[in-house]
């Protein structure tokens, strides 16, 4: 059993080109001083700026495989990406939130890939969906995921989810506020500005935003520094080169 490090586990897709999804996570915990654990929902074929095919994983392999990695080791914190359908996010969450209620789930609800690839086919039932985040301590989508999860005003729908949880709106897809993010905490908002300019854009930024907060969340940072520790990674691995593909430093 691991003692020295703290545990996190990733719940995403495996992307080939180690951009986004286990790959990238298990990428951004090593840098962040945690150990990673890694279960897969989905078997990708993309590079940073082309989805070719999915193949999903059976949503009962999932739940075995989180159910084995929770009985054998200690984890801190669950970050779950990429997911079939609400259904398989209820499932997921659910199998996390009876094993043990202080694991820390965050959920980077990833409604379509960066390369234009469509994931959730159906509208989010908004009954099902509270549902969920009543069980989860942390939601972290853009403005195109937030319009997708509750039609409406962006902010004003993620205020009225922070009833549920936490919710970090990230600005990257607002034009109003660039890369302005917005932590909502039972309706209270903390705005989290950039340090600098960004200047590259990222295949997967948004994976390796949400572990990176995982990650810290593990430490025993609370959820403003974790989220603030996160931005400030992030920044760095959207600058580190020119390219699609960032260096994780």
């Amino acid at each position: 059993m691991l003692v020295d490090r703290p545990i996190v586990l990733s719940i995403a897709g495996l992307d080939p080109s180690a951009g986004a999804g286990l790959l990238a996570d298990i990428k951004t915990f090593e840098q962040h001083k945690v150990y990673g654990l890694g279960i897969c929902t989905a078997q990708t074929l993309q590079t940073e700026s082309e989805f070719l095919s999915i193949r999903w994983e059976k949503v009962n392999d999932i739940v075995t495989a989180i159910e084995k990695m929770l009985m054998h080791y200690q984890v801190r914190a669950v970050k779950v990406g990429i997911v079939e359908s609400l259904s398989v996010l209820k499932k997921i969450v659910s199998t996390v939130y009876s094993a043990d209620r202080e694991i820390k789930i965050i959920v980077d609800p990833i409604v379509a890939s960066t390369t234009g690839y469509t994931f959730w086919r159906e509208a989010a039932n908004a009954e099902e969906l509270e549902n969920i985040l009543s069980k989860v301590y942390l939601l972290t989508p853009n403005y195109n995921e937030m319009s997708a999860l509750r039609p409406g005003e962006e902010k004003e729908s993620a205020k009225e989810l922070s009833r549920f949880c936490n919710v970090l709106l990230k600005g990257g897809h607002n034009m109003e506020e660039p890369a302005i993010d917005h932590l909502f905490v039972k309706g209270e908002a903390e705005r989290i500005v950039p340090e600098g300019v960004t200047v590259h854009r990222k295949h997967g930024s948004g994976c390796i935003l949400s572990s990176a907060i995982a990650a810290n969340l593990a430490q025993g940072f609370d959820l403003i520094s974790s989220c603030r520790l996160a931005k400030n990674y992030i920044e760095r691995f959207l600058n580190s080169n020119d390219s699609l593909l960032g260096y994780h430093c």
